[in-house]
């Protein structure tokens, strides 16, 4: 006798739906809580997982839905300490200045809503485009690897050229070039950390994106009150621009060595001039969102998990039952749309009533521990030379984007 798929015995058996919902909504809890934590990057998160995931009790399809849920409301919610303290997950950090800027303009309710909205979009694009994009990308990805540091070159031209002046331009061009250098030297570091989920990416952006921003925060104003949550942004341009950043995310979940935050910098350069800030945090939300169901097709494609995410759910040897998974991402989606939204509009108003420069030190603590438990002393000191450098581009008075250097240096240079 052929073998129930399991996505009919869910759909059969009441019981067994009630225990996939249960697993999938602890698995939202679960990337809710890590996506507040100041700099927790989604690899570390996920490599956390991954260690511990196959030891939990459970049907292998039902902890991977959990694995997957919890990754895809990490994108969600990582958007709010991005926006209110200035610190971003990896994938947000070409985001967290808009975003941050809104805030103190307060425009943060609104700013959490256009997240939450081009995560959501692009999680709904994103299914019905999955497979076909998946076999346009497949077909083109030799072409994209034996061009990828001429692809990369180009759209770091881009984003020089699209400084307003010529010091600024100048300043940029500085800013990769330290950004490109520290990556280098430092991505492919050995560590001794105290926690087996290492690498360098979570001291190396807390420092280039977190810790600047918090510094000059000590000295400042703190976040003033929020007000109107409507979005001055017209819904067919929120739409566009969400599937724009859709469409990048599929490049990351085919392309190896291409990030969310990567693909993030690429949309950046053809987000309308006049989506502005706002432009630019939907697209990006939208790209670190999708590749979680590029990334699952593209397992199921080719056999290989491309994000830290899908390295967790590979761990527990969950069946690849499509309709169940892309039913529990899109769930998933709904959830974290609603806990962004209700989250972050409490953790705006936490953070503004309490003195900023306390906040600030303490996460800086913070920042420093995560790095000391994930890559060890090293890590503390690459954390140290990493805010040096992201202080340049806010001294200049360039844009903090061209920081993204250090994953896109490496990647030139070893292309």
């Amino acid at each position: 006798m052929a073998a129930v798929p399991a996505s009919v015995e869910i759909l059969a058996e009441p019981s067994l739906t009630l225990g996939l919902l249960a697993w999938l909504l602890a698995g939202a809890a679960l990337g809710c809580c890590s996506g507040l934590v100041p700099g927790l990057h989604a690899n570390n998160f996920a490599l956390l997982l991954a260690g511990f995931a196959p030891s939990i009790p459970g049907r292998p399809l039902f902890v991977g839905c959990a694995m997957l849920a919890a990754g895809v409301v990490h994108t969600f919610v990582n958007a709010v300490p991005a926006m209110a303290l200035g610190v971003p997950d990896a994938e947000m950090a070409v985001t967290a200045l808009p975003g941050h800027r809104l805030v103190l303009e307060g425009r943060g309710y609104e700013a959490i809503r256009l997240s939450a909205l081009g995560s959501l979009l692009a999680v709904l694009a994103a299914v019905p485009l999955a497979v076909p994009v998946t076999r346009g990308v497949t077909a083109a990805y030799p072409a994209i690897r034996t061009h990828l540091s001429v692809v990369l070159a180009m759209v770091v031209v881009a984003l020089i050229a699209s400084e307003r002046t010529w010091w600024t331009r100048l300043g940029g061009l500085v800013s990769f070039a330290l950004a490109a250098t520290l990556g280098v030297l430092t991505l492919d570091l050995a560590t001794d950390a105290p926690l087996e989920a290492g690498g360098m990416l979570a001291p190396l952006f807390a420092g280039l994106f977190g810790a600047p921003v918090l510094i000059d925060a000590i000295r400042g104003g703190g976040v003033p009150p929020q007000r109107d949550e409507s979005i001055a942004m017209s819904r067919p341009l929120v739409g566009g621009t969400a599937i724009a950043g859709a469409l990048a995310g599929a490049v990351v979940g085919y392309v190896p060595g291409i990030s969310a935050a990567i693909a993030a910098v690429a949309v950046l350069v053809v987000v309308p001039g006049r989506s502005g800030d706002r432009g630019y945090i939907v697209a990006t939300s939208g790209v670190d969102t999708a590749n979680t169901i590029f990334a699952l097709f593209a397992l199921v494609a080719i056999g290989q998990p491309r994000t830290g995410v899908m390295v967790a759910f590979d761990a527990v040897n969950a069946p690849l039952e499509l309709p169940v998974l892309v039913a529990g991402i899109v769930l998933a989606g709904c959830v974290g749309f609603v806990l962004v939204i209700v989250v972050g509009d409490a953790y705006l108003d936490l953070v503004g009533r309490t003195d900023y420069w306390k906040i600030s030190v303490a996460v800086l603590a913070l920042l420093c521990c995560l790095s000391y438990l994930f890559t060890g002393l090293v890590g503390v000191s690459v954390f140290a030379v990493a805010t040096a450098v992201g202080l340049v581009p806010i001294r200049v008075g360039a844009r903090r984007v061209h920081l993204m250097g250090v994953l896109i240096g490496p990647l030139i240079v070893g292309a």
